[in-house]
């Protein structure tokens, strides 16, 4: 069994990458109950154990079926490529109660015992209450889980984006989905983008284009979502998720340190995945101004190149860069 997304020619042309912090946040709360996804995020379920004790996630995780529809209306797609958790909760809080009603009751009646259980039947009951209720609970997960590290999530989120960007332009889509994800798969004719599944979907795009956000919680899963009218969306695990979790580098190498100087060389052998100034700040536990000047030298110096991502920017090392901090010839 297959889930199709049908392209056409305009839909070619309209793919794009976005970035949600909602989205993390829901996936935050759904691996605290799948240990399958809990691999790469045993450092992080250990600092956020007594904050997520804190919490009464089970109105969230009713949502959450095993297989099934999630509602859309309290987890739209996000509009635009960096908005803001507080953006995107304003739409979650704008749903219409009567259409917020049949979305919990699609997501409620694929879970045994749900929608007859005692907040199944509250939230059927008064879903104006029950969105209000539920965007609340999902602002206390991201100020417990999720904010305190979002810097560090971001940063992971919009290097992926930085290189899938540069895939996408360079070889197309085929380039784009070529090793996203194993249960993808981008058909010989040009035109569609098939994922592995046990049920059964088929949805052509419309001109809509495809909107891809890459997602730290997401792993191992890949997840192709939204009904009509929603943006159709492409949901998958980010690059580098096995080192997000990790302590800061440890020293450079001395024969580098003693060209470049010790911190610039650390600042240089830190950027195996591109970062912004503040996300390497952190990592290296360093004033984000000391860090942007070290990264404005090594990019004279043709070390480093400088992209553009949403509201930040981001630094990657040029070939002659890795050839230094590896000691690979370039």
């Amino acid at each position: 069994m297959t889930f199709h997304y049908r392209f056409g020619p305009a839909d070619l042309m309209r793919c794009r990458f976005a970035i949600s912090p909602r989205w993390e946040t829901q996936e935050a709360v759904r691996v605290l109950r799948l240990p399958h996804r809990q691999t790469y995020h045993l450092p992080w379920l250990t600092g956020v154990r007594a904050a997520a004790a804190g919490l009464d996630l089970r109105p969230l995780w009713l949502l959450m079926p095993h297989r099934g529809h999630n509602p859309d209306l309290i987890g739209p797609p996000p509009i635009g490529p960096s908005v803001t958790f507080e953006e995107e909760m304003e739409r979650v809080r704008a749903a219409d109660p009567e259409e917020a009603r049949e979305d919990l009751r699609r997501s409620l009646a694929c879970t045994p015992g749900a929608t007859e259980s005692e907040i199944g039947r509250r939230m059927l009951a008064d879903p104006a209450r029950a969105v209000r209720e539920l965007a609340d609970l999902t602002e206390a997960a991201w100020r417990a889980l999720v904010a305190p590290h979002w810097p560090r999530l971001r940063g992971l989120l919009e290097a992926d984006v930085l290189f899938r960007s540069r895939r996408l332009a360079t070889g197309g889509l085929e380039s784009l989905f070529d090793g996203l994800h194993p249960d993808l798969a981008w058909c010989p004719d040009g035109d569609t983008l098939t994922i592995a599944r046990r049920g059964h979907h088929d949805r052509a795009l419309g001109g809509q284009g495809l909107l891809l956000m890459p997602s730290a919680f997401v792993w191992p899963e890949v997840v192709g979502g939204y009904d009509p009218p929603w943006q159709p969306t492409l949901v998958y695990p980010a690059r580098g998720i096995g080192a997000l979790w990790t302590a800061a580098p440890g020293p450079a190498p001395a024969a580098l340190a003693g060209l470049l100087g010790r911190v610039r060389a650390e600042v240089l052998c830190a950027l195996r995945e591109p970062a912004a100034t503040t996300d390497l700040a952190r990592r290296l536990r360093l004033a984000p101004s000391t860090v942007s000047a070290h990264l404005k030298a090594l990019r004279a110096a043709g070390l480093l190149v400088a992209a553009r991502q949403g509201r930040v920017v981001l630094y990657e090392r040029t070939p002659l860069g890795i050839a230094l901090a590896t000691g690979d010839s370039p």
